[in-house]
This record gives structure tokens, C-alpha cells and sequence, in this order.
């Protein structure tokens, strides 16, 4: 065997699979983590408060809260229509807040509508859990309950329209949730495999913790009311404006 023969040999080889090297090498660096990773509720039951009509518009809507112009005001002036609340108000994002109600005495809990700015037909819904344990993956959510069954695009609820979601223990809480386009008006009926979007921020699609949140608190102490803004697409979808408008709602709990 010639001097050498090793060393040539050995380098024959190197250059021989370099290319399939460097493709490795190439697909490795593409696969990067997602963005988003879906959220799946399969083990979750879903029922509605009470029967609707063809719109979407409950057969159960309460006495009307009565909204007025200065509080619609400052939900327009807060969260404007297609404008990114990061940049107008980055101060709610960065609120570690989120919108679920701890009931921390014997209360009835009643759900306002205010507005919607959605061109989606999105569903609101609700679920409970001990406060002393949140949830902390969709395995945990035994039920969500349908309030507004279409309170988005073409909606036929009018602000101040309230619906009661029930009496409540101490002890518990109640945890919001924004169907994406989950009503059919063909159908007239409700799909709870929509995407779903919690005011919790852990039950959330996104991967980075600074997209994660899809509701937004606003005080208004002049009326006594906390508005929550839901954000109605996958916030690292290119398409999503960020402007946390797309259904506007307050809760009201009252003491027994």
C-alpha cells in the first residue's frame, strides 16, 4: 500500500459526502421551534346557559345595563380599531392580570356585553375551577359554558346586553374564553373545535410568554367597571392587529 494511502483515502471520502453533510446540516438549522402550538380540548364538555335563536342571540338576556357615551369613549379611545395596543398602550400587556373572577363570597356573577370589532363570528364562553388550583394545560378544564353564542361578526346583541352566568361558592373561580369563529350562521349552531382563546395566558397557543396573552383589563373607576378586551386571532399570525378589540365585555359580581 503506498505512502500516504490513508490519508488520501480519507479525504476522497470527506469530499465525497461533504454535500450531504452540509444538507443535514442545512435542514437542522430550518427546524426551528414554532411559534404557536395548538391547543387541544379533548377532554372538555361544552353546554350552553340557555337556548338561542338563529343569530346566535340568547333566548336568556337579562334587563339591559344601560352603556354610557363616556364609558364607550374610553374603549375607543384605549383599544382602537386595527391599531396595535403595544404600541398605544403597552402598559396592559405587560400586566401580569389576567380577567378570570375569584369568588371569594356566596355571589351571583353576571356577563355584559360592551362591543365587538371582529370580522369573525366568535363565541364567548366560560369555565370554573378552584381558585386554589388554577389549570394549567386544557386537561384541566372539565367544562366551558356558551354565554354569547355569537357576540362577533353580524352580531345581534347591542351593548349592554347581560347575561347571568350563575351563583357562585367561595372558593371558585371563573375563567374566560374566546371561541374563534366557532358560529355557523348556516347551521345556527355552535363548534367547540374553534380555536380558543383563554384570558388565562397559559392555556394559549403562542410559545413566547410576550404573545401569550389574548385579554386586556381597563379600569374605569369613574362607573366602577373593569372592561376585558379580547384579541381574536393567533398573535404571531402576520394578519393579527393586535388592537384587542374584537368583543368587549364587564363582569359584575354581586354579594348574596
Amino acid at each position: 500500500m503506498p505512502p500516504g494511502y490513508h490519508l488520501w483515502n480519507t479525504i476522497m471520502k470527506m469530499i465525497k459526502y461533504t454535500p450531504i453533510l452540509l444538507l443535514l446540516l442545512v435542514i437542522a438549522s430550518c427546524q426551528k421551534e414554532p411559534l404557536s402550538k395548538p391547543v387541544a380540548f379533548t377532554e372538555t364538555s361544552y353546554k350552553s346557559l340557555g337556548t338561542y335563536d338563529a343569530d346566535g342571540r340568547p333566548n336568556y338576556l337579562l334587563t339591559p345595563d344601560v352603556i354610557t357615551q363616556d364609558m364607550m369613549t374610553v374603549i375607543q379611545s384605549t383599544l382602537k380599531n386595527t391599531i396595535d395596543l403595544r404600541t398605544t398602550h403597552p402598559e396592559l400587556l405587560a400586566s401580569s392580570a389576567i380577567a378570570d373572577i375569584r369568588v371569594t363570597q356566596p355571589s351571583d356573577v353576571y356577563l355584559t356585553f360592551v362591543a365587538q370589532g371582529a370580522s369573525k363570528a366568535n363565541a364567548v364562553a366560560f369555565y370554573t375551577y378552584s381558585t386554589s388550583t388554577p389549570p394549567a394545560s386544557a386537561k384541566d378544564i372539565d367544562t366551558i359554558v356558551y354565554a354569547f353564542q355569537n357576540a362577533g361578526y353580524k352580531t345581534k346583541l347591542v351593548a349592554g346586553d347581560k347575561v347571568w352566568l350563575g351563583s357562585f361558592q367561595p372558593g371558585t373561580s371563573i375563567g374566560f374564553v374566546l371561541m374563534q369563529d366557532a358560529w355557523n350562521f348556516t347551521t345556527a349552531s355552535l363548534n367547540n373545535s374553534a380555536v380558543h382563546f383563554c384570558s388565562n395566558d397559559v392555556l394559549n397557543p403562542e410559545v413566547s410568554v410576550s404573545l401569550k396573552k389574548h385579554a386586556v383589563l381597563i379600569d374605569y373607576g369613574a362607573e366602577g367597571k373593569t372592561f376585558v378586551g379580547f384579541e381574536d386571532l393567533d398573535r404571531t399570525d402576520p394578519k393579527c392587529d393586535h388592537d384587542f378589540n374584537d368583543v368587549v365585555l364587564y363582569t359584575t359580581v354581586v354579594p348574596k
